[in-house]
């Protein structure tokens, strides 16, 4: 009998124009074969937008496709769709992994993003309302960026009109010029975030996946954590697919051909103790 295989990816951010994922059947041959999926975040976008009745059609459109695409799949949620459900971290392998989107490990959620500052203070805000004294508990925290990521409307990514989207976008994420560093400050700093995150609350893990950076990338940390995380469905840098079995972990690149998407080659493979 063949091994059951997880497969973990995150960012599809169907819905969104930068998504190269128009149509959710073009993620077939990703899905062929896989036991249970892990969608680890940003799936699409929950969020309030100027488009309530898109919004909600995206939204029922991806539960039917994967619901009949996979046995069993688990939505992650990230700073995109913070409602989608209440899954904030999936465990794997007897915690030997360890999945999340990412967005926790910032401070303020999108350190690069229009909304830092807003972000900053709204999660202030939230974390005076705890008890004085009293670190917030990994499940609080989660609690916190998720409805404060929830409180900030969509932008640029409801937008329908091409021309107005590149516009949009431009005006959210490339402009000022200085953001642009702030987005390689992020990629600089992420895989020593998520062990410092792991460290803390994920201590027995070997493998940390994330996304929400989209910067596809396995760093070797010291003390042995090994990093992943899966990009993205966006250009320009593509994304990672990981498949775990009962006895290894193996990171293959995502590869389009005819507009579909599929497992390509291994990036890399690491052993699993046995359970």
């Amino acid at each position: 009998m063949s091994d059951e295989i997880t497969r973990v990816f995150s960012d599809v951010h169907f819905g969104d124009r930068a998504s190269r994922v128009r149509r959710l059947a073009q993620l077939g041959p990703l899905l062929e074969g896989v036991s249970q999926l892990a969608l680890n975040g940003d799936t699409l976008d929950t969020r309030v937008g100027p488009a309530p009745a898109q919004t909600a059609a995206d939204h029922a459109e991806v539960m039917v496709f994967f619901r009949q695409a996979v046995p069993a799949v688990t939505y992650v949620t990230g700073n995109h769709d913070p409602d989608v459900s209440m899954s904030h971290v999936m465990d794997f392998a007897a915690g030997q992994v360890c999945a999340t989107h990412g967005d926790i490990f910032f401070e303020n959620i999108v350190p690069w993003g229009r909304d830092a500052a807003l972000i900053t203070q709204r999660i202030e805000a939230e974390r005076r309302s705890l008890p004085e004294n009293a670190p917030p508990s990994l499940e609080q925290q989660f609690g916190i960026w998720r409805r404060v990521a929830a409180s900030i409307p969509q932008r640029h990514q409801s937008e329908r009109h091409g021309l107005k989207y590149a516009w949009r976008f431009a005006a959210d994420t490339v402009w000022p010029p200085t953001r642009f560093l702030r987005i390689l400050r992020a990629w600089k700093v992420e895989p020593g975030l998520a062990a410092t995150w792991a460290r803390q609350h994920r201590p027995a893990a070997n493998f940390i996946l994330t996304g929400h950076t989209h910067r596809p990338g396995i760093w070797q940390m010291p003390g042995g954590l090994t990093v992943i995380n899966t990009g993205s469905f966006c250009p320009p840098l593509g994304g990672y697919a990981v498949d775990i079995s009962s006895t290894r972990l193996v990171v293959r690149e995502v590869t389009a051909l005819r507009g579909a998407f599929q497992p390509g080659r291994s990036v890399a493979e690491f052993a699993l103790a046995a359970g």
